[in-house]
């Protein structure tokens, strides 16, 4: 290794770690699992990159070549596999979508373990079979947190940014441990440092943002900052303010957005049954299943006692609007457990309407809006999946599972001009 080369991946592994410094102080400031998990993912980058790079053999030339090889076929898939685990927490994975918590848990647990059987092939199959499996599980991962970008989490492109940037990052250090002529360029070298300072530091980014906006949901007292004191969810004045604001920031956009409408009904019958307490335990848990639905990032509300609003101020599609609206509402149909007024633990079933209102004019008033979003929800409930938008044309309520919806954006908003 040059002294260009060992100022190159020295600056690399500086940066690196300076982002790891930065996560130990705020972990020292307010210990959280996240922290660590933040520490322990900037650890493995800065340990791929001083691996594959080749400045841990430069600095320790009396180390066994076998074991640097081992090192080398087990540093890319176990570093992917670990950020796969922890990947699927930062992004709600299992609450968000099944495919997503699937594939990133499989990742997980099939790299690490295609990396010790790539440790079984004759010489030199190990690091090219290492290195396909870390390319596959980081082209993987950025196809999941570009699909969590789709599915509504506004704080994943920062992160799916950084999982782009991985693959030539880790393509170009397993070219230099396999001694490919190209690697020899120091332009590409520095190119493929680069590329991993950046991903880190991508990476690192999101992850601050995501905290800082969980901590500031959790620090905010209720009743004092807009927060229902029941379900800690935002109460009906802010969440007024909330669709204020989401509508000014898509007339700036241009973006569709959405608003869905949850209604409870039979309150007297499930006040009878469990109680006052038990039936704000209900609404706690009608609460906390919205949230997991539509994700962290979309702003959930308590509208009134019985009626619970959330707003997706950017969706990717009106059929993604169709199949999380069908999600939500049968996940609110599944039974809740609850205290009854007797002491006892019992399962209730809660009859729900969903109304899905599509905000394609962001110029519609707040009070129209709501409105409608309730009138679609009262509809719901005769509906065999309790879930109800307008019609484009006759503006009636219809079951959304049986509405045409226009994949595409411009499109609809084409035919939506024309009606008008």
């Amino acid at each position: 290794m040059s002294a260009q080369e060992l100022t190159v991946w020295s600056m690399t592994l500086g940066t690196i770690a300076a982002m790891a410094l930065a996560r130990m102080a705020q972990f020292a400031r307010r210990p959280t699992m996240s922290h660590v998990q933040g520490i322990a993912y900037h650890l493995a980058v800065f340990l791929l990159v001083l691996i594959l790079s080749g400045v841990a053999a430069h600095l320790g030339p009396s180390i066994p070549a076998r074991a640097i090889l081992v090192a080398q076929v087990l540093a890319g898939p176990l570093c992917v596999g670990l950020s796969d685990l922890w990947i699927r927490g930062w992004l709600y994975a299992p609450q968000r979508d099944r495919l997503m918590a699937s594939a990133l848990q499989w990742a997980a647990v099939l790299l690490p373990l295609g990396a010790l059987a790539a440790l079984a092939l004759p010489e030199p199959l190990p690091l090219p079979a290492a290195a396909g499996l870390a390319v596959a599980g980081g082209s993987l991962t950025f196809w999941l947190t570009a699909r969590a970008w789709l599915l509504g989490d506004r704080l994943a492109p920062l992160m799916s940014a950084g999982c782009l940037l991985t693959l030539p990052a880790i393509a170009g250090l397993y070219a230099i441990t396999l001694d490919m002529p190209v690697m020899e360029l120091l332009p590409m070298q520095i190119a493929c440092a680069l590329s991993a300072a950046l991903s880190n530091a991508l990476t690192g980014i999101g992850l601050w943002r995501r905290d800082r906006h969980e901590q500031r949901a959790r620090r905010e007292p209720p009743g004092t900052s807009g927060f229902d004191p029941v379900t800690q969810v935002r109460n009906g004045r802010s969440l007024v303010h909330q669709l204020v604001r989401a509508q000014r920031r898509r007339r700036r956009t241009g973006r569709d957005g959405a608003l869905l409408a949850v209604m409870v009904f039979d309150l007297e019958r499930l006040r009878g049954e469990a109680g006052s307490a038990g039936l704000n335990e209900l609404f706690i848990g009608v609460a906390s299943r919205i949230q997991r639905q539509v994700g962290a990032v979309n702003v959930v509300g308590r509208y009134y006692e019985g009626c619970f609003v959330a707003v997706l101020e950017s969706i990717p599609s009106l059929a993604w609007l169709r199949t999380l609206s069908l999600r939500l509402a049968g996940h609110l149909r599944r039974p809740l457990s609850v205290t009854l007024r007797c002491g006892d633990r019992s399962d209730l079933t809660l009859d729900v309407g969903v109304g899905v209102v599509h905000l394609s004019r962001p110029t519609d008033a707040v009070d129209d809006i709501l409105a409608e979003a309730q009138r679609m929800a009262l509809a719901a409930r005769s509906m065999r999946f309790r879930t109800a938008i307008a019609d484009r044309r006759s503006g009636q309520p219809v079951a959304i599972e049986q509405v045409q919806l226009a994949a595409n954006r411009r499109r609809h908003a084409a035919v939506a001009r024309a009606a008008s």
